[in-house]
């Protein structure tokens, strides 16, 4: 039986990359930022509007290295309902997370709980872009200021994504995107950190090697997070088809919405005003009396479809972080968190499996649609 995979990397044409890599034989220039990781990071500037890029091995080492990079103490604002990454992030940099729930509809970062959770301690916010949907950027711009406070963004999720014209990029102090395999966009591994404030290139580009700030001086203490040539080519060659895979990603998002908008007891993640989105992942939240998330992801994996409960657990629910918070107290994360799980979603996906798919899941429902009491009514 052919499974169908939650995901699948995208890759460009087998020759297009031989040819991207082929001068790297005759240059021996594999890695120390060569000409390939320098391109790759013009194009990304250009792509995602911004003025300032620095790449990195992956998005874990260039959220971290953003964060270290603005010398913060205390408590960190941020959200539970994420991926590990985000919160390792912060506690590796000796900082203190401090959990903030979520919005319902948006499944970011309720902004109109921020305040509440600052005090003295408190030095910056990591919000974190989930699905391709994004948090409330103004808002939480507004809080920083008022209350000095850095924000950096997670934005692995959000690459491309537009927010009234504006590359969502240039929001908060700095940003970090995924370039992970299974990202919307893939350097194979490897990530970027934006921003706004020209300092931060000479600073990321040093904590990305080592702390080395000349031949013989040391200054900081960095680690090696630079993204190789082949990495980069990658990236060169993949960027090209990344409005293609994201054209039909709308199509297969739109297909299962049209499919499962009247499934009785499903949320389905609802399109934000104003936001030119990446279609990223297709989440949908199981709230409806009668529903069993697990049982579903049961059922599906025996036909052969793979689905992610995604973000599950809890952040705060990890045996590491248990002594921070509790659950209870980030009532909606936890909800949505054993509620939801992401359908498969990829460029190569095509309609009759995402019809199949959603076939299966109605199927499952405990509850008849409006449509389908319609059409039993009718028979009678």
């Amino acid at each position: 039986m052919k499974k169908i995979q939650v995901t699948r990397s995208s890759m460009p044409p087998f020759e297009r990359y031989i040819e991207e890599i082929r001068g790297l034989w005759d240059s021996h220039w594999l890695t120390n930022m060569g000409e390939k990781h320098e391109k790759l990071a013009d194009l990304l500037m250009d792509y995602l509007k911004t003025p300032h890029l620095s790449l990195f091995t992956n998005g874990h080492l260039a959220l971290e290295d953003a964060i270290a990079a603005f010398d913060l103490s205390g408590e960190v604002i941020t959200t539970p309902f994420t991926f590990s990454s985000t919160t390792h992030a912060i506690v590796r940099n000796g900082l203190i997370p401090v959990f903030c729930d979520i919005d319902p509809e948006t499944y970011t970062m309720d902004a109109s709980k921020i305040e509440s959770l600052i005090t003295e301690r408190t030095s910056a916010i990591v919000p974190v872009h989930v699905y391709g949907t994004v948090c409330d950027v103004e808002e939480i711009e507004r809080i920083a200021k008022k209350h000095n406070l850095k924000v950096i963004y997670d934005a692995a999720h959000a690459f491309g994504v537009e927010v009234n014209g504006k590359g969502i990029a240039n929001f908060g102090d700095a940003a970090m995107f995924s370039f992970h395999a299974t990202k919307v966009f893939n350097t194979i591994e490897g990530g970027a950190v934006t921003f706004q404030d020209e300092w931060l290139n000479e600073r990321l580009n040093h904590l990305k090697n080592f702390g080395i700030t000349g031949t013989e001086t040391v200054e900081y203490v960095g680690g090696n997070a630079k993204m190789n040539e082949f990495q980069a080519a990658m990236g060169i060659t993949n960027l090209p088809y990344v409005t293609g895979e994201i054209a039909k990603r709308q199509a297969i998002v739109e297909c299962y919405m049209n499919e499962l908008a009247d499934v009785p007891g499903l949320r389905l993640i609802q399109h934000q005003e104003g936001v030119k989105t990446n279609y990223a992942y297709f989440p949908i939240v199981f709230e409806g009396e009668g529903w069993n998330r697990n049982e579903v992801v049961d059922a599906l994996a025996e036909k052969g479809v793979i689905v992610r409960k995604y973000f599950y657990p809890l952040i705060s629910d990890y045996d590491c972080y248990k002594h921070l918070s509790c659950s209870e107290e980030n009532p909606v994360a936890k909800r949505i968190a054993d509620q939801v799980i992401t359908l498969p979603l990829y460029a190569d996906l095509s309609l009759v499996e995402v019809k199949k798919i959603s076939k299966m899941i109605r199927e499952m429902s405990p509850l008849k649609s409006e449509k389908e009491q319609s059409s039993q009514l009718n028979l009678k």
